[in-house]
């Protein structure tokens, strides 16, 4: 697809809708964006809440869509058995590295601490110089407003080098944040 290898977006949202209908209109948006523009969705496997009607959206568009689910919650009913690959772990811990080796690039959506805790494992590992993959986040609606004021305090404080905020990416536009990573990816290519 191009150059600089990103061809698989990771995306990490959540397993129930939100209380706004525009964190669901946004969600399969990006869904269809990724389809349009034939990167893969790399997901967390479910056909509840956010992460359904992303995956629902991507596959409607006729985009590739890898789910990656615990056994725990394949038992529980919510993996979505219509995505084009469904891998089904052992752990959550699995999920994300599975997620991890899968995914050129992350983008996260609204969502709750199963959200969060996947987007700072894989910030994490890029600061940590484990991977060279940047983050995102698609601020829908604000969402992400109070903790992108603690981010910043982290750095403030001392605790995140201002190198390693740089790492994620935040943008209110989902068209404009998958450009900006795929440039940032096509510098770090280039250097």
């Amino acid at each position: 697809m191009n150059d600089t290898g990103i061809k698989s977006i990771g995306v990490f949202c959540g397993s129930s809708p939100g209380t706004r209908v525009e964190y669901q209109h946004a969600t399969q948006a990006f869904g269809r964006l990724l389809a349009e523009q034939n990167y893969t969705l790399v997901y967390g496997g479910g056909r509840v809440g956010l992460m359904g009607a992303l995956a629902d959206a991507a596959l409607a568009a006729g985009g590739r869509v890898i789910g990656v689910i615990p056994k725990i919650l394949y038992r529980k009913e919510v993996a979505h058995e219509g995505v084009t690959e469904l891998r089904i772990v052992e752990s959550m811990s699995e999920r994300k590295a599975i997620m991890g080796e899968l995914s050129d690039s992350f983008v996260a959506l609204p969502g709750g601490i199963g959200t969060m805790d996947e987007l700072f494992e894989v910030w994490t590992w890029t600061q940590l110089g484990l991977q060279q993959k940047l983050a995102g986040l698609l601020n829908v609606n604000g969402y992400f407003n109070p903790l992108l004021t603690f981010i910043e305090q982290a750095v403030s404080e001392g605790f995140l080098r201002p190198q390693h905020r740089r790492a994620l990416l935040v943008d209110t536009d989902a068209r404009n944040l998958l450009r900006r990573l795929f440039d940032s990816a096509a510098e770090a290519h280039n250097a």
